[in-house]
C-alpha cells in the first residue's frame, strides 16, 4: 500500500511539475514573442522612414536632373539659334557680294559686246583692204593667189625633199661609216663559230624490207594489218612496186616517226596481226616520246642554255620533227642561238638572255598546228605559261617585226634567225612560191610611177630598178628607195633581206654626119 501512494506521489509530482514547466515555457515564449514583435513593429517603423527619406532625394535627384536637362535644353536652343542667326547674316552677305559681282559682269558684258562690234567692224575693214590689196597684187604679178600659193608650195616642197634627202644620205654615210666594218667582222666571226647539221625533211619515208614476201604480210588478209596500222598511226603506208621498200606519206612528223618504227618493230619480230600491231604502235609512241625528251634535252645541253620548264624541254624536242621550207626547227634554233650568243659575248651584252631566247625563239611553232594563232603568239604564251622572264620573252617576240625590239638581245635574235634563214642551202621553197614571190617583187617596183623597168636577181634578194631621169631626180631616188622598201617589207613575205637598187641615168645621143 505504501509502495502504490509512493508512486501515486511520484506521478502527482510529476504532473504537477510538467504543468509548472509548461506554463513557464509558455510565458517565456509568450515574451518572446511580444518582444519580437516589438522589434518587428519597430523594424518596420524604421524601414517606412528610410524608405520615405529615400523617396525624398529620388524626387529630389529626379527634380535636378529634369532642372539640369532643361537648362541644356536652353543652351543649346540658343546656340543653335546663334548659329543660325551667324548662318542668315553670311548667307545675307554672300548674296550682297553675288548681287554687286553680277552688276560688275553685266557691265563688263556691256563693254565686251561693244569691243566686239568694234572689232567685228574693225575686222571688215581690214578684210575689204586685204582683198583690194590682193587684188592689186594679182594684177601687179599677173598670178592669181591660188596659183601664187601653188608655186611658193613646190618650191618649199622641194628645198624639203632636197634636204631631207641630203641628211638621209649624210645620217647613212656616217652609220655606215661606223656600224657597217663591225658589223659584217661580228656576223662574219659569228657564222664561222657556228656550225650546225641542217636536214631536209620530206612528207614521206621509206622503209626498207628484207624482201618483197614481206609486204603481203603488211597487208594482211583482206588488208586487215595494213588497216589497222594506217588507222593507229594516222600514215598512209603506200605499197607499190618499188622492190623491198614501203613508204609512209603523211604531214605530222612525229605521227610518220611512230609508224616507221612500229614498222620496222613488226617486221623485226616477225608477227604480224592486229594486236601485235596495236602494242607495236604503243611502243613506238613511247618510245618517240623518249626520244623528243632526249633531243630537248640534248639540246639544251650543247647551247648551254639550263633550267627550262620539263614541258619547254618536251617542246624544244618535237621540233626535230618540224620543218620550215626544208629547214629542220630544231637545228635551225640551236643555231640562231649559238650565233645570237656569240654576237652578244662580242657586243658586251647579256649572253644568256640572247642564247635563250634564240633557242626558244621558234617554240610556238611545236604546237602551231593545234593551237590558233600566229607561232610567234603561241611562243610568247607558252613562256609566259611556264614563267620565263619579261627579257626573254620580249626578244623571241620581235624576231619576225611583230613587235618593236627595245633590247640589243631582241635585236641579236632576229639578226641570227635571219642570218640561220637566209645563208645558201639553209631553206628550200616550192618552184611555184618562189617564181610568186620574184613576180610580187617585180610587180611592187613597177607600181610607181615613173619605174622604166625592173629586175629581180640574186634570187630574189636584190631588185634592180631603172627610173625614168625626167621623173626622178637624185635626191628623190633616196626617198624612193625607202618608200618602196617599207612597201616590201609590209606586203612581202621572205628569207632574209632584199636589196632594193635604184638606178638613174641619164643619156645624150647624137650622130655625126
Amino acid at each position: 500500500m505504501e509502495n502504490f501512494l509512493k508512486i501515486l506521489v511520484a506521478l502527482v509530482a510529476a504532473l504537477v511539475g510538467c504543468l509548472i514547466g509548461y506554463f513557464i515555457r509558455k510565458n517565456i515564449a509568450e515574451g518572446k514573442i511580444n518582444s519580437a514583435e516589438e522589434i518587428a513593429k519597430k523594424l518596420v517603423e524604421e524601414a517606412e522612414k528610410d524608405a520615405e527619406t529615400t523617396k525624398k532625394e529620388i524626387l529630389l535627384e529626379a527634380k535636378e536632373e529634369v532642372h539640369r536637362l532643361r537648362n541644356e535644353f536652353e543652351r543649346e536652343s540658343r546656340e543653335r539659334r546663334n548659329e543660325q542667326q551667324r548662318v542668315e547674316r553670311r548667307l545675307i552677305q554672300k548674296e550682297e557680294s553675288l548681287d554687286r559681282k553680277s552688276e560688275v559682269l553685266e557691265q563688263k558684258d556691256d563693254k565686251l559686246t561693244k569691243k566686239l562690234k568694234d572689232l567685228e567692224e574693225r575686222q571688215a575693214d581690214i578684210e575689204a583692204i586685204y582683198e583690194k590689196e590682193t587684188l592689186k597684187l594679182e594684177e601687179i604679178s599677173g598670178l592669181s593667189c591660188e596659183e601664187a600659193k601653188d608655186i611658193i608650195l613646190n618650191k618649199i616642197q622641194k628645198e624639203v625633199t632636197h634636204e631631207s634627202a641630203m641628211m638621209i644620205k649624210d645620217i647613212e654615210s656616217k652609220a655606215k661609216e661606223t656600224a657597217e666594218k663591225k658589223a659584217r667582222e661580228i656576223i662574219a666571226y659569228s657564222i664561222q663559230r657556228c656550225a650546225a647539221d641542217h636536214v631536209a625533211e620530206t612528207t614521206v619515208t621509206v622503209v626498207q624490207l628484207p624482201n618483197d614476201e614481206m609486204k603481203g604480210r603488211i597487208i594482211g588478209r583482206e588488208g586487215r594489218n595494213i588497216r589497222t596500222l594506217e588507222t593507229l598511226t594516222g600514215i598512209d603506208l603506200i605499197i607499190d612496186d618499188t622492190p623491198e621498200a614501203v613508204i609512209l606519206s603523211g604531214f605530222d612528223p612525229i605521227r610518220r616517226e611512230t609508224a616507221r618504227i612500229a614498222l620496222e618493230k613488226l617486221i623485226v619480230d616477225g608477227r604480224i596481226h592486229p594486236a601485235r600491231i596495236e602494242e607495236m604502235v604503243d611502243k613506238a609512241k613511247r618510245e618517240v616520246e623518249t626520244i623528243i625528251k632526249e633531243e630537248g634535252e640534248q639540246a639544251t645541253f650543247e647551247t648551254g642554255v639550263h633550267g627550262l620548264h620539263p614541258e619547254l624541254v618536251k617542246l624544244l624536242g618535237r621540233l626535230k620533227y618540224r620543218t620550215s621550207y626544208g629547214q629542220n626547227m630544231l637545228k635551225h634554233s640551236m643555231e640562231v642561238a649559238y650565233l645570237a650568243g656569240i654576237m652578244a659575248s662580242e657586243l658586251g651584252v647579256d649572253v644568256k638572255i640572247a642564247k635563250r631566247a634564240g633557242l626558244l625563239h621558234d617554240i610556238g611553232k611545236a604546237i602551231d598546228h593545234e593551237v590558233e594563232g600566229t607561232h610567234v603568239e603561241i611562243g610568247m604564251e607558252l613562256l609566259r605559261k611556264y614563267r620565263e622572264s619579261k627579257e626573254v620573252i620580249h626578244a623571241m617576240s620581235t624576231h619576225h617585226g611583230d613587235y618593236e625590239p627595245q633590247t640589243v638581245e631582241a635585236v641579236l635574235v632576229t639578226a641570227a634567225d635571219a642570218i640561220s634563214a637566209a645563208r645558201p642551202g639553209a631553206r628550200r621553197e616550192t618552184l611555184e612560191s618562189y617564181i610568186k614571190r620574184l613576180e610580187k617583187l617585180e610587180e611592187i617596183a613597177n607600181s610607181y610611177e615613173g619605174i622604166e623597168k625592173s629586175y629581180a636577181i640574186q634570187a630574189g634578194r636584190e631588185i634592180r630598178i631603172l627610173v625614168k631621169p625626167e621623173v626622178y631626180n637624185d635626191d628623190e631616188t633616196v626617198l624612193l628607195a625607202r618608200d618602196m622598201t617599207k612597201r616590201i617589207e609590209s606586203d612581202l613575205e621572205y628569207p632574209g633581206q632584199i636589196k632594193i637598187n635604184i638606178i638613174r641615168e641619164t643619156r645624150a645621143i647624137e650622130y655625126a654626119k
